[in-house]
């Protein structure tokens, strides 16, 4: 078995989504609530002379990846604001917008009961809630929300057309959808392309690999350590990839461009 996840970089992306899937499930079964509150690949400014996020001694140790939530929505006041987090996942984002960015109500929407089960169990804040939903079809009222956050999420959609349709339809008129992800180059123009046609106006675009591979060489003692103490012995490979560490396909390709990182913030006209 090892020997075929230690081939998992040649295998055809099929076979790639399948093992991907299954490691995420056992991740999260190991994974307690003070080992891991995100999944993200974080971001760290290129300018050594920029003021750095100030956090809570509790928040410290994944600084990278609460400064990617932050690098996010930085361009907007979600202060008293509704907001809704599409693909909230272990809920470690919504809880950092809402002790620190005080909006009015944050709704932390993911399509794994036992994710909205562990996020109901371990982020008790005021005005913070959980919902199981699919991004393609949000158990939601139309115009209900100030802003939309989305962080590598929308790559693994099946729709990406109809998740932008549910997303132009659950936000109020001058709401924000504010998303960062990766995509290829051929990706990024059909993203672009998938916004204007779902009614969206593009404010700001983006590409910050740079920053994720500063993040993740800075994180990488962290991230090797959860690995190496959490994923079973055949599956370490494949945690490598889910972290992109150095040598991993997936940092490989964000190093020689293959993959870019993107932050876009779009509003709905």
């Amino acid at each position: 078995m090892s020997k075929i996840i230690n081939d998992f970089r040649f295998f055809p992306n099929w076979m790639k989504k399948i093992l991907w899937r299954l490691f995420h499930r056992v991740m999260l079964s190991r994974y307690g609530y003070s080992d891991l509150k995100f999944m993200n690949y974080g971001y760290a400014s290129l300018d050594s002379k920029s003021d750095s996020l100030k956090l809570e001694e509790s928040d410290e140790e994944e600084r990278y990846c609460l400064q990617l939530y932050n690098h996010t929505i930085c361009d907007v006041n979600l202060k008293g604001k509704d907001i809704l987090e599409v693909g909230s996942g272990r809920g470690g984002g919504a809880s950092f917008i809402t002790r620190y960015h005080e909006p009015s109500s944050y709704v932390g929407l993911d399509f794994s009961k036992k994710l909205i089960r562990f996020c109901d169990k371990n982020h008790s804040l005021p005005g913070l809630s959980f919902v199981y939903g699919n991004a393609e079809n949000l158990p939601l009222d139309d115009m209900s929300f100030d802003a939309i956050v989305n962080i590598e999420s929308s790559r693994d959609y099946g729709n990406m057309d109809k998740f932008l349709s549910e997303a132009y339809r659950v936000l109020r008129p001058g709401g924000f959808l504010l998303l960062s992800d990766l995509r290829t180059t051929e990706g990024n123009e059909l993203l672009r392309n998938q916004f204007k046609d779902a009614g969206f106006n593009i404010i700001k675009e983006e590409n910050i690999v740079k920053n994720t591979l500063k993040a993740l060489d800075l994180d990488y003692e962290r991230r090797c350590k959860l690995v190496e103490s959490k994923a079973p012995r055949f599956l370490k490979n494949l945690g490598k990839e889910w972290s992109s560490l150095k040598g991993s396909q997936r940092h490989d390709s964000f190093v020689d461009g293959s993959l870019i990182y993107l932050r876009y913030m779009v509003e709905k006209s």
